[in-house]
């Protein structure tokens, strides 16, 4: 059965920019829908397509496509072997931005380039690395590859441009050479990366390692509380503190309140006895009921006047102390 590949997202990719999926214009090549291998081009060496994209469409954001091989070419065919076979999962759009934009509305943390609002889907690859921050390629005028460079300018994909405070600091009023230029997107204040333990002077790229740094962390931290909560409730139901249908409900507790504090109100809590076990405790305990049972090891520590009772009242304790006594199971017993 083929299997649908998300190739192209709206989110921040390794060019510092992000692409507007709704703005890829897919017509030109859905006339021509090759997949290629590692975003090799016929220029490159001997390099062919290896198959085409089938049922090309965007969902939720998101560019998807059927990848389907060229099964009379053996190249493709190893390589459709290790897709099916989960070796290979990605895919990467290589797309030629049409137009940009600087609106703030669009950028999204970590973003360093003006947002692509309009692009051509030139081709589709299968990769062995994926996804926006990895595989994406960008082409500029003529077909040329943009390799890009943390600052370096780019008329066809321009960085986010700084802007310059009301007043200046110094100078002869003029405002000329004198200003204060600050990145309103991506630059952090003294305040922000005091917080992040970084120093000032910190590269917008370092303080994105450290907020993702900090993310995984958190992930981490939740992933392990909820697995100490979820821990703490199974045991509860063990030990019939609550019952399995209140599984729910104390799991989403202990997320608010901490596994430390749903531990507590366990042990406050007694557990529940079924309605036979309730009689006998209250028989046993009613007045004139006699001293508690006896506990025996074995069958030879029951008195003889008691052995018949305790065959009779209680057979499977009969037949615990039988096994003990001999080390074989009890024969059943009748009446």
């Amino acid at each position: 059965m083929a299997k649908d590949v998300i190739i192209s997202t709206g989110a921040v990719n390794c060019y510092g920019t992000r692409v507007l999926t709704e703005g890829i214009d897919l017509s030109q090549y859905g006339r021509n829908p090759v997949l290629l291998w590692m975003h090799r081009r016929a220029f490159d060496g001997d390099a062919m397509p290896i198959g085409r994209v089938e049922n090309l469409r965007v969902e939720d954001g998101k560019l998807i496509g059927t990848p389907v091989f060229d099964r009379n070419d053996d190249f493709a065919k190893q390589i459709e072997s290790k897709w099916e076979s989960g070796f290979l999962r990605m895919a990467s759009a290589a797309l030629e931005p049409i137009e940009t934009s600087a609106d703030d509305a669009l950028v999204l943390p970590g973003q360093t380039r003006e947002t692509v609002t309009r692009s051509k889907l030139v081709e589709v690859s299968i990769v062995d690395i994926g996804g926006n921050d990895e595989a994406l390629q960008l082409y500029g005028e003529g077909g040329r590859l943009l390799k890009l460079a943390a600052g370096e300018d780019c008329p066809g994909l321009p960085l986010l441009q700084l802007t310059e405070e009301d007043e200046p600091e110094t100078g002869d009023g003029t405002g000329e050479g004198n200003t204060k230029p600050k990145n309103q997107t991506t630059a952090m204040n003294k305040e922000q990366l005091t917080l992040l333990g970084l120093p000032e002077g910190t590269s917008d790229e370092q303080a994105t390692a450290a907020l993702k740094l900090m993310k995984t962390k958190a992930d981490n931290a939740e992933t392990l509380q909820l697995a100490a909560v979820t821990r703490c409730v199974d045991q509860a139901i063990a030990e019939r503190k609550i019952v399995a249908g209140q599984r729910d409900h104390f799991i989403n507790l202990g997320k608010a309140a901490g596994a430390d504090m749903l531990a507590d109100t366990f042990k406050t809590m007694q557990a529940q006895t079924k309605p036979t076990e309730t009689l006998r405790l209250s028989k046993e305990s009613a007045p004139g009921s006699g001293e508690a049972p006896k506990s025996y090891k074995k069958l030879s520590e029951v008195p003889q006047d008691e052995l018949l009772t305790l065959r009779k009242e209680q057979p499977a304790e009969y037949m615990r102390l039988y096994k003990e006594e001999y080390g074989i199971e009890c024969p059943p017993l009748s009446e």
